[in-house]
């Protein structure tokens, strides 16, 4: 499986699994805004792939996600964010009993449980990148994880996250193998970001057996010079 599609997984994902997902113009690409704040452009982009970004990205502020680029004149960079891609071991992976898979009807818990424990970024249609799964007490949501960026060989497991009042059960744990494993039965294999401050996070993911990849990869929040659009949100 192609390490360097983990280069650019936006670039893939928009590309790929996700281009009914994607607003496109020439090269460049990005999510709906009801999706996810991501856009990318190619692997050795050029001036015309910027000028195609800035005419899909409007005034908002856009997230490139992967190796660093270089932003160029009329552009600015908002914000730069050192993150940690990590690949998931073959043995991590299983079901488990007491976990359901989420529908769109249960968009609005996601969104709820989101706003309390803040995993990142989710929005309305955020679900329809891949499979979410939760855990629910007495019909409420509290827990859940999931699928985001899909490549020709990878997904990254996402939104991870735990009511505050059902910590310390292993809950995340639980819910990252279940995903791990649907990964892995659609035929490809399961990776994940974290931010590189997250000494927490990449504990328990170094404690999971969980292997970083030394690529420097980063997240840019950019846009338009002179922009006052929609702001991306990056919760980090």
């Amino acid at each position: 499986m192609p390490l360097t599609e983990l280069d650019h997984p936006v670039w893939h994902a928009l590309s790929g699994a996700h281009r009914p997902l994607s607003i496109r113009r020439g090269e460049a690409a990005r999510y709906r805004p009801t999706v996810a704040s991501f856009a990318a452009i190619p692997p050795g982009d050029d001036a015309r792939d910027w000028d195609d970004l800035a005419a899909i990205a409007g005034g908002d502020e856009v997230v490139l996600f992967g190796l660093p680029r270089e932003v160029p004149s009329g552009w600015e960079e908002t914000a730069h964010f050192e993150v940690v891609q990590m690949t998931v071991p073959e043995s991590f992976g299983r079901r488990h009993e007491g976990v359901v898979r989420l529908t769109a009807d249960d968009a609005p818990a996601m969104l709820a449980l989101i706003a309390e424990a803040q995993p990142g970024p989710f929005f309305a249609e955020t679900h329809l990148m891949g499979a979410y799964y939760g855990i629910k007490e007495d019909g409420r949501l509290v827990a859940m994880a999931g699928e985001r960026l899909t490549t020709g060989s990878w997904t990254e497991v996402s939104a991870v996250c735990t009511r505050d009042t059902h910590r310390g059960r292993g809950l995340a744990t639980v819910l990252m193998e279940v995903v791990a494993h649907g990964i892995r039965e659609a035929g490809r294999r399961p990776f994940l970001h974290t931010g590189a401050s997250n000494a927490t996070a990449l504990r328990l993911y170094d404690h999971l057996g969980f292997e970083a990849r030394d690529t420097g990869n980063a997240v840019q929040i950019v846009r338009v010079a002179g922009s006052t659009g929609a702001a991306a949100t990056l919760h980090h």
